[in-house]
């Protein structure tokens, strides 16, 4: 798997496609502060950790509306292992259909508000709604 974090996006799709109420997800760090980007903006329920040394995975929830449509409409990837975009904290584009900014940057991930809001810049990871 050459971007594991395009792969997180897509299962997470395929889970909400499928009518699933939770995924799972291989662990790292990285994908576990990304994940909890989505649960503060309301994309996915309760996140938890399971599992021990190698085989640790992430538990996400899903969460849907009351007539059924998953609360993550789309994704689109912003930076890719061959291409990596970066943007301060003015730079920030706001993301479409009221939905969110997920950025890198030195004080941890966040979202594009939280970004903002904290002066921060850094790499511009997806665009979530």
């Amino acid at each position: 798997m050459s971007d594991p974090i395009s792969d997180m996006f897509i299962r997470i799709k395929n889970a909400y496609r499928a009518g699933h109420k939770a995924v799972l997800i291989p662990y790292s760090k990285f994908k576990h502060e990304i994940a909890k980007v989505l649960e503060r903006g309301g994309f996915t329920g309760k996140i938890e950790r399971k599992g021990k040394r190698v085989r640790k995975v992430l538990e996400i929830a899903l969460r849907y509306s009351g007539n059924g449509e998953p609360a993550l409409g789309g994704v689109r990837l912003i930076s890719k292992p061959s291409r990596r975009l970066y943007s301060s904290h003015r730079d920030l584009s706001r993301a479409r259909e009221g939905g969110t900014l997920i950025i890198s940057t030195p004080q941890g991930v966040m979202s594009g508000k939280e970004a903002r809001k904290a002066k921060v810049g850094g790499e511009m990871i997806a665009e979530i709604w």
